[in-house]
């Protein structure tokens, strides 16, 4: 029986590629399986191409060259057209490329090979899959699915090494996995799988000129198949010693290239024999390319990490000595993406005087121009501080400097426009003295300090401010000063935490104020470090202090209720959840007597607020009625409170319109709750007694006495060395059953 014979019976035809000449030779079958006339030819390239479908052909093309540059066969899959445009058939081609010279001296090449029809269901047709081939292409469909999807997850080079270790393929599966890196003219082993520990030791530090498949692979940008030992003995005689160990007897090397780069090599080592078809080459060099844009991501990611903890740590201080007396918490939060770094900031700076001063501050953006000008002002406000200068002196000449750096010079056509544009900051400088508590702030455009109480009550602490730094290089900077009281704690912070989720001054306030009154507190006993601190009061009378664990505790709800998951439960009225860096600082001061020694009394502490009302300012007299809303809070009769806020109201007023000075408003309530006394204070620099007077009907002032005469239990005034004192006391009042009722 002849070849011919068996080759048609088994519909598997002979054909014979010239590429020199530009012609085909065909047997019988291969012309009838390429839908021509059943009968031997020798045909132009262009017309035997014409029945191959284009995509097919532009993939055999590749196949054929990779074949001739590794001298390996081609293999590929070809769907076969009728001059309609029809499939026909699906034919498989496996031909070896033989080099042939042409009478120039060219070298150039023949495919020899056979086509043979395979079983592949046909658009329009019920015929169903074979198992080897519709199997195959859906395993591998779904296999390439779930490897791009795990190492597009991946987030470090840890992360993608892991997962290249647990690809299985479908069809064939390697027993040895490992990843080359290159730096400089070296290849080193950067992961492996399949190996034991040590094993890549002859292989780490190899230069790129060794006779090694992945120093090649690097060398020249192409993969390599060894389907053979024989192969890999033949091609690489000085590197098959050194894995020869490992009983493995197919290997394939495939470069990692990105944006054109080769930076490395990945090798797949199997123990059983692999003839690396198209189809099994096609999904090597698939999982190659998703694991070099894998490990380029993975490192820009570790490099930018690495860059954002330096700029971290180098920008945000340590918070110093333990200082007698009291205690500091704090937290930066970057919120704004890329480095993860943005313009606030916080600061302990220990002072020539023996005191020590807190510093919060927000340069204007989130980008990597804010961080810097963060640390050059930083450092700044730091000496400035050192020196010995006053807070309001401080910011003035912070100011100043941050106005120098925005300066305008020269543009540079190259240069991004905002590089040199101008940009203010917001600031918070608190001077402390912790033997007596004594708080000196100066404020630049930043939101106030606020107080919590050691019965729990939180307040803001409106203080005098100026301009944001940098805004104008001369400017002035009120000194506000009050006392922070034993067991009291002060909370610093940016307008990130107030702001985030998409809140508002007002109701951001309020979302802090709820998790500072419900913050943790401690029973009253001893700290790790056997120091006894305040707790709970011992007649329940509510929460008295904190502990050192307290702080930590209270710093970490703060920033978790704002940015942590159940901010998305709490968000603002505004429709954006606009995201800010955060920073806040938590001044804790040590309740109890020298040397924490004896019972704590088991009284109720009273509970006390300050604010001045510049003539300036008389915008302030809001917040002045806002303060007093706040310190009463759990007032048993909401309309005293009512009449509170009115002779407060009325009595600041007064001070503004009948006086040249400001006016220091002080309020105090003390007692146990349900009979506590309030004491309210205004005091002003004139000596005019105020008296009490008989408006008309349309009248618009005069009625400040005949108020107090009505609505306080008690009322004076009280001459000073300098000015005077008016005041009036108002007992709480619970409201009887039947009043309750009526309300209701």
């Amino acid at each position: 029986m002849r070849t011919e014979d068996v080759l048609a019976a088994v519909a598997t035809g002979l054909w014979r590629w010239d590429n020199a000449s530009g012609t085909v030779a065909l047997d019988g079958e291969a012309a009838r399986l390429l839908g021509l006339p059943a009968e031997p030819a020798v045909l132009p390239e262009a017309a035997v191409r014409s029945r191959f479908h284009p995509v097919d052909w532009n993939e055999v093309n590749g196949i054929v060259n990779l074949a001739v540059a590794e001298g390996t066969l081609a293999e590929a899959r070809l769907r076969i057209m009728d001059v309609d445009g029809r499939v026909l058939r699906t034919v498989r081609s496996r031909s070896r490329p033989v080099e042939s010279w042409s009478a120039d001296g060219r070298v150039d090449y023949e495919l020899i090979g056979t086509i043979q029809e395979i079983a592949e269901p046909q658009p329009g047709t019920t015929a169903a899959h074979t198992p080897i081939t519709g199997d195959w292409r859906r395993s591998r469909e779904a296999f390439l699915l779930d490897a791009g999807r795990a190492l597009a997850e991946a987030r470090s080079t840890a992360e993608v090494l892991r997962v290249a270790a647990s690809l299985s393929m479908p069809g064939f599966s390697p027993d040895g996995l490992a990843v080359f890196g290159v730096a400089g003219d070296r290849l080193s082993v950067i992961g492996h799988h399949g190996h034991d520990p040590g094993d890549e030791g002859p292989f780490t530090e190899m230069l790129l000129d060794t006779d090694y498949p992945a120093a090649e692979v690097v060398r020249t940008g192409r993969a390599i198949y060894l389907a053979t030992p024989e192969d890999y003995k033949r091609r690489f005689p000085a590197t098959w010693p050194l894995v020869q160990r490992f009983d493995r007897v197919s290997w394939a090397f495939l470069p990692l290239i990105v944006a054109g780069r080769t930076m490395g090599a990945w090798m797949a080592a199997f123990k059983r024999p692999a003839s690396f078809s198209p189809d099994e080459r096609s999904v090597l060099t698939t999982v190659a390319r998703m694991l070099a844009q894998a490990l380029q991501r993975a490192g820009v990611a570790e490099s930018e990490r690495e860059l954002t903890t330096g700029l971290q740590r180098s920008m945000m201080p340590q918070l110093g000595p333990e200082i007698p007396g009291m205690r500091i918490a704090a937290r930066y939060v970057p919120t704004g993406g890329g480095l993860q770094v943005g313009g606030d900031w916080y600061d302990m700076i220990p002072l020539p005087s023996g005191r020590f001063a807190l510093v919060i501050g927000d340069v204007q953006g989130h980008d990597v121009r804010a961080a810097g000008l963060m640390g050059q002002l930083r450092i700044a406000v730091r000496a400035y501080a050192s020196e010995g200068h006053r807070p309001d002196a401080v910011l003035s000449r912070a100011s100043r400097f941050l106005a120098g750096l925005g300066a305008p010079q020269e543009p540079d056509a190259e240069e991004d426009p905002d590089a040199r544009s101008p940009r203010f900051a917001t600031c918070l400088y608190v001077e402390c003295d912790p033997a007596t508590g004594t708080l000196e702030v100066a404020r630049a455009g930043h939101p106030d300090p606020a107080v919590r109480m050691t019965d729990g009550t939180v307040l803001s602490r409106p203080t005098a401010g100026g301009l944001p730094l940098g805004i104008v290089p001369d400017t002035d900077y009120p000194t506000t000063r009050f006392t922070l009281e034993p067991g009291e704690t002060m909370m610093l912070c940016t307008d990130g935490l107030i702001e985030t989720g998409g809140h508002d001054l007002d109701t951001g306030w309020a979302r802090l104020r709820a998790v500072l009154e419900g913050g943790p507190h401690e029973p009253a006993g001893q700290d790790p470090a056997g120091r006894e601190h305040a707790g709970h009061d011992p007649v329940g009378q509510g929460p008295a202090g904190h502990g050192p664990g307290d702080l930590e505790a209270l710093a970490d709800l703060l920033v978790q209720a704002v940015h942590g998951p159940s901010s998305h439960h709490t968000t603002g009225p505004l429709a954006d959840r606009r995201e800010d860096d955060i920073a806040v600082v938590l001044l804790y001061r040590e309740g109890g007597r020298p040397g924490g020694a004896g019972p704590r009394p088991a009284v109720r502490p009273a509970r006390r607020t300050m604010l001045t009302v510049a003539q300036a300012e008389p915008e302030r007299i809001a917040g002045a009625r806002r303060q007093i809303r706040e310190l009463l809070h759990d007032w048993a009769d909401e309309e005293q409170v009512d009449s509170v806020v009115l002779m407060v109201s009325e009595m600041v007023t007064n001070v503004l319109v009948h006086t040249d000075g400001d006016a220091v408003l002080v309020a105090e309530a003390a007692g146990e709750l349900g009979t506590r006394r309030l004491r309210v204070e205004v005091a002003d620099a004139s000596d005019e007694l105020p008296h009490k007077r008989h408006p008309g009907e349309m009248a618009s002032s005069g009625r400040g006495v005949l108020l107090m005469e009505m609505l306080a239990d008690a009322w004076g005034v009280d001459p000073r060395g300098e000015g005077k004192s008016i005041w009036f006391e108002l007992r709480e009042q619970s409201k009887r059953p039947e009043d309750a009722a009526a309300t209701g």
